[in-house]
């Protein structure tokens, strides 16, 4: 830069600094600044460079004005109090655009929003669900709707018909869950400054914890027609009876965690992080042995192609509905499915007089209450139950 300002020709309070090296319009890049006097002290505001758009002729335009709003006392009197303004009125617009944007935003523009954020996100499960619940039940009512419209009543209606319709509670439960999340989507990125009005939506409330267990004959019966259909599917279902593991546990096991001598299984991915250790019964040692005569590298269940299984096969699905074990099970969260195997695990160890807490242990449940949904099945605890009638006295015997 320059070391010496120069007075602009023929206009009053405006000089520049020219850039030693940079050219603009075929003479040295020029900055204006302004000189002047201010509460008697004395002032020097810069406009900004003339490549960047300014001219002597524009600085002299608002000098006049900051002079002329000196002598009102309205408005800025200084440059930078004027650029202030600007901002300020810049911020404000900027706002109230948002403002009007965020109030014509429809439920459907949020939602093509939302969705790819939550593939990314989440499951794949978990983001088809919430798209059929978008196409199936909220686009209609809610798509072009915008979402600053959108009423506890709106959403209350499409749960009512949801149930109304046959959807379980739970299934409800999740739709209420989905509307939530993108509003709070929504509110996260500044495009709804409401509460969430989804919190307020009334749903039945749901106890999700299954109590059907198959028998020992049912049992038998579907891994009878498993090993017909397919011998890897009884094993694992073989296996799933007899240790209680979730299907991820079954599908996770390592050879490397078997351990013969000691005949304890460690379980590595559980639900809750935790490892368990999981004892050998004798069914379970039988099977073993005989998988490890095959194959004893790597996983202990395998797909065709020596990856890990992600879901149970059909097969066992069609068994079950081939020998009809949930025919007349009108309620369908009582139905028998896979994880039924892990219930009746638990089940058959508390009819059999097990205790409470190492049932827990071998379930891997975190806490004590979500074993005890079994303990009306323990005759000790039927016993000590019908015993609280034994001090009432209605007559001699």
């Amino acid at each position: 830069m320059a070391a010496d300002w120069i007075k602009v020709e023929g206009v009053k309070g405006i000089s520049y600094r020219q850039h030693p090296t940079r050219l603009h319009k075929k003479h040295k890049d020029r900055y204006f600044a302004t000189f002047y006097k201010l509460d008697g002290k004395t002032k020097c505001e810069a406009f900004g460079w003339e490549s960047d758009g300014w001219t002597a002729e524009k600085a002299v335009s608002i000098l006049q004005e900051l002079k002329q709003n000196q002598k009102t006392g309205q408005g800025p009197k200084t440059l930078a109090e004027k650029r202030e303004q600007s901002k300020k009125e810049n911020d404000e617009k900027e706002a109230k655009t948002k403002e009007e944007e965020c109030k014509s935003i429809t439920f459907t523009q949020l939602y093509e929003m939302y969705l790819p954020v939550q593939k990314v996100k989440t499951k794949e499960k978990t983001w088809k669900n919430e798209d059929s619940f978008y196409r199936n039940w909220f686009k209609e009512p809610l798509g072009e709707k915008p979402i600053e419209q959108i009423t506890i009543d709106d959403i209350q209606k499409i749960l009512n018909n949801a149930l109304e319709k046959g959807r379980t509670p739970r299934t409800v439960e999740y739709m209420k869950a989905a509307i939530r999340q993108m509003f709070n989507f929504a509110g996260d990125r500044d495009l709804y400054n409401k509460k969430n009005v989804a919190e307020k939506v009334a749903i039945p409330s749901v106890d999700n914890r299954r109590t059907r267990f198959f028998t020992q004959e049912e049992v038998s019966r579907i891994l009878v027609a498993l090993q017909k259909r397919s011998q890897q599917t009884h094993d694992i279902a073989l296996f799933a009876m007899y240790t209680g593991c979730r299907p991820i546990e079954v599908f996770s096991l390592e050879w490397e965690d078997v351990n013969f001598a000691t005949k304890i299984m460690t379980v590595r991915k559980t639900k809750n992080g935790k490892t368990k250790h999981v004892p050998m019964t004798k069914p379970i040692e039988q099977l073993m042995l005989r998988l490890s005569q095959l194959d004893n590298v790597g996983l202990v269940f395998k797909s065709k192609k020596g990856t890990k299984i992600k879901a149970v096969s059909k097969v066992f699905f069609d068994v079950l509905k081939k020998l009809g074990i949930n025919d007349n099970v009108a309620d369908e969260h009582e139905q028998g499915v896979f994880y039924t195997l892990r219930h009746s695990y638990a089940s058959w160890l508390m009819m059999k007089g097990a205790d409470l807490y190492d049932v827990k242990e071998l379930m891997g449940h975190s806490t004590t209450a979500m074993t005890e949904r079994y303990s009306h099945l323990s005759p000790e605890h039927l016993k000590k139950t019908a015993s609280l009638l034994d001090e009432c006295q209605i007559g001699d015997f």
